[in-house]
Protein backbone atom coordinates (compact mmCIF):
# COMPACT_ATOMS: atom_id res chain seq x y z
CA UNK A 1 0.00 0.00 0.00
CA UNK A 2 3.18 1.96 0.78
CA UNK A 3 4.56 1.67 -3.18
CA UNK A 4 0.67 2.11 -4.18
CA UNK A 5 0.55 5.56 -2.64
CA UNK A 6 3.73 7.20 -3.47
CA UNK A 7 3.38 5.74 -7.26
CA UNK A 8 0.03 7.96 -7.52
CA UNK A 9 1.52 10.35 -4.77
CA UNK A 10 -1.35 9.99 -2.38
CA UNK A 11 -1.22 9.77 1.29
CA UNK A 12 -1.53 5.67 2.91
CA UNK A 13 -5.11 6.88 4.30
CA UNK A 14 -5.97 7.66 0.62
CA UNK A 15 -4.85 4.29 -0.92
CA UNK A 16 -6.98 2.75 2.03
CA UNK A 17 -9.70 4.51 1.27
CA UNK A 18 -10.14 3.55 -2.28
CA UNK A 19 -9.89 -0.16 -1.09
CA UNK A 20 -12.67 0.31 1.63
CA UNK A 21 -14.60 3.49 1.37
CA UNK A 22 -14.23 4.35 -2.72
CA UNK A 23 -17.54 6.78 -2.03
CA UNK A 24 -14.99 9.11 -0.07
CA UNK A 25 -12.56 9.79 -2.95
CA UNK A 26 -12.78 12.08 -6.01
CA UNK A 27 -12.91 9.76 -9.21
CA UNK A 28 -9.71 11.62 -10.67
CA UNK A 29 -7.82 10.67 -7.63
CA UNK A 30 -9.40 7.02 -7.47
CA UNK A 31 -8.32 6.19 -11.24
CA UNK A 32 -4.90 7.22 -10.30
CA UNK A 33 -4.52 4.86 -7.92
CA UNK A 34 -6.40 2.07 -9.56
CA UNK A 35 -3.93 2.55 -12.05
CA UNK A 36 -1.06 2.52 -9.74
CA UNK A 37 -2.33 -1.21 -7.87
CA UNK A 38 -3.08 -2.52 -11.75
CA UNK A 39 1.23 -0.82 -12.96
CA UNK A 40 2.30 -2.23 -9.48
CA UNK A 41 0.57 -5.71 -9.35
CA UNK A 42 -1.38 -4.38 -5.75
CA UNK A 43 -3.38 -7.47 -4.34
CA UNK A 44 -5.11 -6.83 -1.31
CA UNK A 45 -4.70 -8.76 1.30
CA UNK A 46 -7.90 -9.98 2.18
CA UNK A 47 -7.04 -12.56 5.16
CA UNK A 48 -5.46 -9.37 7.04
CA UNK A 49 -8.35 -7.06 6.32
CA UNK A 50 -11.06 -10.02 7.46
CA UNK A 51 -8.83 -10.07 10.41
CA UNK A 52 -8.98 -7.19 11.56
CA UNK A 53 -12.76 -6.96 10.81
CA UNK A 54 -13.58 -10.10 12.41
CA UNK A 55 -15.43 -11.41 9.39
CA UNK A 56 -14.50 -11.86 5.67
CA UNK A 57 -15.91 -10.42 2.73
CA UNK A 58 -17.68 -14.02 2.01
CA UNK A 59 -20.88 -15.59 2.32
CA UNK A 60 -21.13 -19.33 2.08
CA UNK A 61 -24.26 -21.65 0.73
CA UNK A 62 -24.18 -25.53 2.07
CA UNK A 63 -26.44 -27.50 -0.38
CA UNK A 64 -27.43 -31.35 -0.42
CA UNK A 65 -26.40 -31.93 -3.64
CA UNK A 66 -24.48 -29.77 -6.30
CA UNK A 67 -25.90 -32.63 -8.93
CA UNK A 68 -29.00 -31.56 -8.15
CA UNK A 69 -30.50 -28.42 -10.40
CA UNK A 70 -32.83 -27.36 -7.43
CA UNK A 71 -29.60 -26.12 -5.68
CA UNK A 72 -27.73 -24.74 -8.13
CA UNK A 73 -31.05 -22.57 -9.44
CA UNK A 74 -30.84 -21.37 -5.41
CA UNK A 75 -27.10 -20.78 -5.45
CA UNK A 76 -27.67 -18.02 -8.08
CA UNK A 77 -30.17 -16.49 -6.40
CA UNK A 78 -27.85 -16.36 -3.63
CA UNK A 79 -25.18 -15.41 -6.10
CA UNK A 80 -26.84 -12.27 -7.13
CA UNK A 81 -27.30 -10.42 -4.25
CA UNK A 82 -23.87 -10.77 -2.98
CA UNK A 83 -22.84 -10.05 -5.93
CA UNK A 84 -24.76 -6.60 -5.43
CA UNK A 85 -23.28 -6.63 -2.32
CA UNK A 86 -19.41 -6.98 -3.42
CA UNK A 87 -19.03 -10.14 -1.58
CA UNK A 88 -18.63 -13.60 -2.74
CA UNK A 89 -20.11 -16.91 -1.96
CA UNK A 90 -18.41 -20.26 -1.25
CA UNK A 91 -20.48 -23.57 -2.15
CA UNK A 92 -20.09 -26.32 0.18
CA UNK A 93 -21.89 -29.51 -0.88
CA UNK A 94 -22.44 -31.71 2.01
CA UNK A 95 -23.77 -34.93 0.26
CA UNK A 96 -26.25 -35.19 2.80
CA UNK A 97 -24.43 -36.44 5.44
CA UNK A 98 -24.34 -34.57 9.05
CA UNK A 99 -20.79 -35.38 9.53
CA UNK A 100 -19.68 -33.69 6.59
CA UNK A 101 -22.12 -30.99 6.75
CA UNK A 102 -20.54 -30.30 10.49
CA UNK A 103 -16.80 -30.46 8.90
CA UNK A 104 -17.74 -27.22 6.48
CA UNK A 105 -19.49 -25.72 9.54
CA UNK A 106 -16.72 -25.21 11.78
CA UNK A 107 -13.94 -25.05 8.38
CA UNK A 108 -16.78 -21.56 7.59
CA UNK A 109 -16.34 -20.64 11.48
CA UNK A 110 -12.53 -20.22 11.35
CA UNK A 111 -12.41 -19.02 7.69
CA UNK A 112 -14.57 -15.95 9.29
CA UNK A 113 -17.36 -16.25 6.98
CA UNK A 114 -19.76 -12.99 7.17
CA UNK A 115 -22.44 -15.60 7.36
CA UNK A 116 -24.28 -19.09 6.12
CA UNK A 117 -26.48 -19.65 4.55
CA UNK A 118 -27.64 -23.86 4.67
CA UNK A 119 -29.93 -26.72 3.81
CA UNK A 120 -29.15 -28.81 6.62
CA UNK A 121 -29.50 -32.66 6.88
CA UNK A 122 -30.70 -32.03 10.60
CA UNK A 123 -32.37 -28.66 10.80
CA UNK A 124 -31.88 -29.02 15.20
CA UNK A 125 -28.33 -29.55 14.52
CA UNK A 126 -26.04 -28.31 17.46
CA UNK A 127 -23.75 -26.73 15.35
CA UNK A 128 -26.75 -24.62 13.33
CA UNK A 129 -27.33 -22.48 17.06
CA UNK A 130 -23.29 -22.54 17.79
CA UNK A 131 -22.46 -20.34 14.82
CA UNK A 132 -24.99 -17.31 15.49
CA UNK A 133 -23.46 -17.88 19.28
CA UNK A 134 -20.51 -16.90 18.24
CA UNK A 135 -21.14 -13.97 15.98
CA UNK A 136 -21.63 -15.92 12.46
CA UNK A 137 -25.27 -15.65 11.26
CA UNK A 138 -27.42 -18.60 9.94
CA UNK A 139 -30.46 -18.72 7.82
CA UNK A 140 -32.02 -21.86 6.75
CA UNK A 141 -32.74 -22.58 3.02
CA UNK A 142 -35.53 -24.78 2.34
CA UNK A 143 -36.15 -25.79 6.14
CA UNK A 144 -38.16 -24.02 8.83
CA UNK A 145 -36.29 -22.68 11.72
CA UNK A 146 -37.35 -23.19 15.45
CA UNK A 147 -39.41 -20.28 17.12
CA UNK A 148 -36.55 -18.22 18.23
CA UNK A 149 -33.62 -19.89 16.43
CA UNK A 150 -33.13 -17.17 13.19
CA UNK A 151 -33.98 -16.65 9.74
CA UNK A 152 -35.28 -19.31 7.22
CA UNK A 153 -36.75 -19.42 3.92
CA UNK A 154 -38.96 -22.44 2.68
CA UNK A 155 -42.04 -23.46 0.81
CA UNK A 156 -44.62 -25.68 2.56
CA UNK A 157 -43.44 -29.11 1.65
CA UNK A 158 -46.72 -30.35 3.72
CA UNK A 159 -48.82 -28.68 0.98
CA UNK A 160 -46.66 -29.82 -1.51
CA UNK A 161 -47.18 -33.47 -1.29
CA UNK A 162 -51.06 -32.78 -0.60
CA UNK A 163 -51.59 -31.19 -4.14
CA UNK A 164 -49.21 -34.27 -5.83
CA UNK A 165 -51.38 -36.65 -4.22
CA UNK A 166 -54.63 -34.77 -4.50
CA UNK A 167 -54.14 -34.61 -8.07
CA UNK A 168 -53.80 -37.96 -8.63
CA UNK A 169 -56.24 -39.03 -6.65
CA UNK A 170 -58.76 -36.37 -9.12
CA UNK A 171 -57.39 -38.39 -12.16
CA UNK A 172 -58.46 -41.61 -10.90
CA UNK A 173 -55.49 -43.54 -8.57
CA UNK A 174 -56.13 -45.35 -5.61
CA UNK A 175 -52.95 -47.24 -5.14
CA UNK A 176 -50.14 -44.84 -5.01
CA UNK A 177 -46.38 -44.54 -4.40
CA UNK A 178 -44.49 -42.68 -2.32
CA UNK A 179 -41.16 -42.78 -3.89
CA UNK A 180 -38.30 -40.88 -1.78
CA UNK A 181 -35.41 -40.82 0.95
CA UNK A 182 -33.78 -40.88 3.38
CA UNK A 183 -36.33 -40.44 6.12
CA UNK A 184 -33.48 -38.05 8.01
CA UNK A 185 -34.24 -34.73 5.85
CA UNK A 186 -37.00 -33.14 6.68
CA UNK A 187 -38.06 -31.97 3.18
CA UNK A 188 -39.01 -36.21 2.66
CA UNK A 189 -40.94 -36.64 5.76
CA UNK A 190 -42.96 -33.38 5.11
CA UNK A 191 -43.55 -34.22 1.47
CA UNK A 192 -45.20 -37.59 2.62
CA UNK A 193 -46.90 -35.91 5.34
CA UNK A 194 -48.94 -34.01 3.01
CA UNK A 195 -49.29 -36.94 0.89
CA UNK A 196 -50.74 -38.60 4.07
CA UNK A 197 -52.93 -36.06 4.30
CA UNK A 198 -54.61 -35.81 0.65
CA UNK A 199 -55.18 -39.31 1.49
CA UNK A 200 -57.27 -38.51 4.53
CA UNK A 201 -59.28 -35.86 3.13
CA UNK A 202 -60.41 -37.91 0.07
CA UNK A 203 -61.29 -40.66 2.79
CA UNK A 204 -59.12 -43.30 2.15
CA UNK A 205 -56.90 -45.53 4.36
CA UNK A 206 -53.21 -44.63 4.59
CA UNK A 207 -52.00 -47.92 3.62
CA UNK A 208 -53.03 -47.04 -0.29
CA UNK A 209 -49.83 -45.15 0.20
CA UNK A 210 -46.79 -47.50 -0.60
CA UNK A 211 -43.35 -45.94 0.64
CA UNK A 212 -40.92 -47.04 -1.72
CA UNK A 213 -37.88 -45.90 0.47
CA UNK A 214 -34.39 -44.78 -1.19
CA UNK A 215 -31.26 -44.18 0.06
CA UNK A 216 -30.89 -40.85 -1.57
CA UNK A 217 -32.47 -38.47 -4.04
CA UNK A 218 -30.85 -39.14 -7.39
CA UNK A 219 -31.98 -40.73 -10.58
CA UNK A 220 -29.93 -44.01 -9.98
CA UNK A 221 -32.25 -44.46 -7.20
CA UNK A 222 -35.62 -43.64 -9.06
CA UNK A 223 -34.54 -46.13 -11.56
CA UNK A 224 -34.03 -48.61 -8.69
CA UNK A 225 -37.13 -48.14 -7.10
CA UNK A 226 -38.67 -48.39 -10.30
CA UNK A 227 -37.83 -51.76 -10.66
CA UNK A 228 -39.22 -52.43 -7.27
CA UNK A 229 -42.12 -50.83 -8.46
CA UNK A 230 -43.19 -53.42 -11.37
CA UNK A 231 -41.50 -56.59 -9.06
CA UNK A 232 -45.11 -56.00 -6.60
CA UNK A 233 -48.19 -57.83 -7.32
CA UNK A 234 -50.56 -56.69 -9.74
CA UNK A 235 -53.23 -56.87 -7.31
CA UNK A 236 -51.72 -54.52 -5.34
CA UNK A 237 -49.24 -52.64 -7.39
CA UNK A 238 -49.50 -48.71 -7.15
CA UNK A 239 -51.27 -47.08 -10.53
CA UNK A 240 -49.20 -43.80 -9.88
CA UNK A 241 -46.12 -42.30 -7.93
CA UNK A 242 -45.32 -39.69 -6.11
CA UNK A 243 -41.67 -38.53 -5.68
CA UNK A 244 -39.88 -36.37 -3.15
CA UNK A 245 -37.89 -34.83 -6.00
CA UNK A 246 -37.93 -34.60 -9.93
CA UNK A 247 -34.40 -36.51 -9.80
CA UNK A 248 -36.19 -39.81 -8.53
CA UNK A 249 -39.10 -38.94 -10.72
CA UNK A 250 -37.14 -39.32 -13.70
CA UNK A 251 -35.08 -41.81 -13.24
CA UNK A 252 -38.03 -44.06 -11.96
CA UNK A 253 -39.81 -42.47 -15.67
CA UNK A 254 -37.10 -43.32 -17.48
CA UNK A 255 -36.73 -47.22 -16.34
CA UNK A 256 -40.44 -47.94 -16.64
CA UNK A 257 -40.63 -46.64 -19.93
CA UNK A 258 -37.69 -49.59 -20.17
CA UNK A 259 -39.37 -52.18 -18.92
CA UNK A 260 -43.07 -51.44 -20.94
CA UNK A 261 -44.55 -49.60 -18.34
CA UNK A 262 -46.47 -47.29 -20.20
CA UNK A 263 -46.83 -43.68 -18.42
CA UNK A 264 -49.40 -42.55 -17.64
CA UNK A 265 -51.40 -45.00 -18.60
CA UNK A 266 -49.68 -47.90 -16.82
CA UNK A 267 -48.64 -45.68 -13.91
CA UNK A 268 -48.35 -41.93 -13.59
CA UNK A 269 -45.80 -39.90 -12.17
CA UNK A 270 -45.30 -36.65 -10.19
CA UNK A 271 -41.86 -35.05 -9.29
CA UNK A 272 -40.66 -32.20 -6.96
CA UNK A 273 -39.52 -29.17 -7.55
CA UNK A 274 -40.31 -28.31 -11.33
CA UNK A 275 -36.29 -28.53 -12.20
CA UNK A 276 -35.71 -27.37 -16.21
CA UNK A 277 -35.27 -31.26 -17.13
CA UNK A 278 -39.17 -32.18 -15.93
CA UNK A 279 -40.55 -30.18 -18.67
CA UNK A 280 -37.83 -31.61 -21.09
CA UNK A 281 -38.47 -35.42 -20.39
CA UNK A 282 -39.42 -37.80 -23.10
CA UNK A 283 -42.65 -37.34 -21.40
CA UNK A 284 -43.06 -34.30 -19.77
CA UNK A 285 -42.92 -34.50 -16.18
CA UNK A 286 -45.75 -32.79 -13.98
CA UNK A 287 -44.14 -31.62 -10.87
CA UNK A 288 -44.77 -29.34 -7.93
CA UNK A 289 -42.83 -26.17 -8.62
CA UNK A 290 -40.58 -24.30 -5.93
CA UNK A 291 -39.49 -20.74 -6.54
CA UNK A 292 -35.94 -22.21 -6.21
CA UNK A 293 -34.06 -18.23 -7.72
CA UNK A 294 -36.49 -16.42 -5.02
CA UNK A 295 -35.86 -18.80 -2.59
CA UNK A 296 -31.63 -18.09 -2.72
CA UNK A 297 -32.44 -14.12 -2.90
CA UNK A 298 -34.64 -13.74 -0.06
CA UNK A 299 -32.70 -15.98 2.04
CA UNK A 300 -29.43 -14.17 1.25
CA UNK A 301 -30.80 -10.34 1.75
CA UNK A 302 -32.43 -12.05 5.51
CA UNK A 303 -28.76 -12.98 5.53
CA UNK A 304 -27.03 -9.66 5.48
CA UNK A 305 -29.59 -7.30 6.77
CA UNK A 306 -28.89 -9.60 10.03
CA UNK A 307 -25.32 -8.98 9.50
CA UNK A 308 -25.15 -5.30 8.97
CA UNK A 309 -28.72 -4.44 10.51
CA UNK A 310 -28.83 -4.17 14.61
CA UNK A 311 -32.21 -3.53 14.59
CA UNK A 312 -32.49 -7.11 12.37
CA UNK A 313 -35.99 -9.26 13.60
CA UNK A 314 -35.68 -13.12 12.65
CA UNK A 315 -38.34 -14.28 9.91
CA UNK A 316 -39.46 -17.55 8.85
CA UNK A 317 -40.46 -16.90 5.08
CA UNK A 318 -43.01 -19.52 3.70
CA UNK A 319 -43.65 -19.86 0.12
CA UNK A 320 -46.56 -22.01 -1.56
CA UNK A 321 -46.05 -24.58 -3.70
CA UNK A 322 -47.97 -25.13 -7.33
CA UNK A 323 -48.91 -28.06 -9.22
CA UNK A 324 -47.58 -27.97 -12.88
CA UNK A 325 -49.96 -30.44 -14.95
CA UNK A 326 -47.77 -32.16 -17.70
CA UNK A 327 -47.64 -35.36 -19.47
CA UNK A 328 -46.59 -37.77 -17.18
CA UNK A 329 -50.21 -38.09 -15.27
CA UNK A 330 -52.50 -36.50 -18.18
CA UNK A 331 -52.08 -38.28 -21.08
Amino acid sequence: MKEVAAAASVSLGTVSNVLNRPHLVSPRTRARVEQAMEELGFVRNESARALRAGSSRILAYVMLDPSNPFFTDVATGIEEVAAAADLSVFLCNSGEDAAREARYLDLLLEQRVQGVLITPVDAGGERLRTLPARGTPVVLVDRVAGAGEGCSVSVDDVLGGELAVTHLLERGHERIAFVGGPDALGQVRDRRAGALRALERAGLPPDRLTVLATGALTVAEGRGAAERLVGLPAARRPTAAFCANDLVALGLLQRCVGLGVAVPGDCAIVGYDDIDFAAAAAVPLTSVRQPRHLLGRTAAELLLDEASNPAHTHQAVQFTPELVARASTVG
